[in-house]
């Protein structure tokens, strides 16, 4: 059997790690793009390392070279170096896509996130759907997955119950299923050898927000308590940053009270359970101290 050569783009990142853990838990041969040296110290058994800034095309000529697939959850998390979203999320990845083409790579795998493709007017999925129309236009087969939030995006929740109250927009009932890194990193190898197109991934359980306020509360072990804003409290801080601050900084609280206003149901899967994560969060945080 032909062992597949994988090149991990966003290795570093939440997601990237799990990713190049399962690949070569399952035997791939793995190149990971780092941004600088001291990054090899985050792996381990990896077969090669590329040095390179995907900003910066001259960088990474040659990075796909006798490559096979591609992964890429590279975008912005948390701001930083002065970049934006179309320079990263969008550009970053399209001189990534464009170095694939060249070396006639066999498949390209894009993490974007649930309900992508119909918040476009959100400044992080204006850069991230118009990287997913380019790739879906290429002439590689592509896989776009679009995963729910991912549990450690629940730590909001968790760091809120400490307190002792959650607070909530609206009545609190809209759904989501949010997944663990490792079990979506399964998913994605998963599909990439299935040859899937586009999915969209969350976790096994479903909840009301007002069911993961209560999970959050009980790993604290404090009482229930839960307050419901108003929702237009939610619109006015919108339109606050947007009115006040650069997309830089509005752009994740925009995308995470938006996705606050809606259910987020994607196709359910793994098996690590959101309380099981919580109380390990917990007790983490309360071992710190001592």
């Amino acid at each position: 059997m032909n062992i597949k050569k994988v090149l991990v783009a966003g290795a570093t990142g939440y997601l990237g790690q799990y990713v190049v853990k399962e690949l070569k838990k399952r035997g791939f041969w793995v190149r990971v793009l780092i941004r600088n040296k001291a990054q090899k110290d985050k792996f381990k058994a990896v077969d090669d390392f590329y040095l390179g800034q995907l900003t910066s095309p001259n960088s990474i000529k040659g990075i796909t070279k006798d490559i096979d697939w591609v992964f890429s959850s590279v975008g912005i998390t948390r701001q930083k170096d002065g970049m934006t979203y179309m320079d990263v999320d969008y550009q970053a990845n399209s001189n990534l896509l464009k170095e694939a083409l060249k070396d006639k790579v066999e498949a390209f795998q894009y993490i974007s996130a649930i309900n992508g493709d119909k918040l476009k007017h959100l400044k992080i999925f204006e850069a991230k759907e118009k990287f997913v129309e380019e790739l879906q236009d290429s002439e590689i087969n592509y896989c776009v997955l679009r995963p729910n939030g991912f549990f450690s995006d629940m730590k909001d929740f968790l760091n809120m119950a400490k307190s002792g109250r959650v607070y909530l927009f609206g009545d609190g009932n809209f759904k989501l299923n949010p997944i663990h890194g490792e079990d979506l990193a399964k998913i994605c190898v998963d599909k990439m050898e299935e040859g899937i197109k586009e999915e969209t991934i969350g976790g096994i359980d479903i909840f009301t927000q007002n069911e993961l306020a209560k999970i959050a509360l009980k790993a604290w072990k404090k009482p229930i308590k839960i307050s419901h804003l108003p929702d237009w409290t939610r619109r006015f801080t919108i339109w606050l940053l947007r009115t006040f601050t650069s997309s830089k900084t509005y752009g994740p609280i925009e995308f995470f009270l938006t996705a606050m206003a809606d259910d987020n149901i994607a196709n359910q899967y793994g098996t690590i359970r959101l309380e099981d994560f919580f109380k390990l969060e917990v007790n983490k945080l309360k071992n710190k101290k001592y």
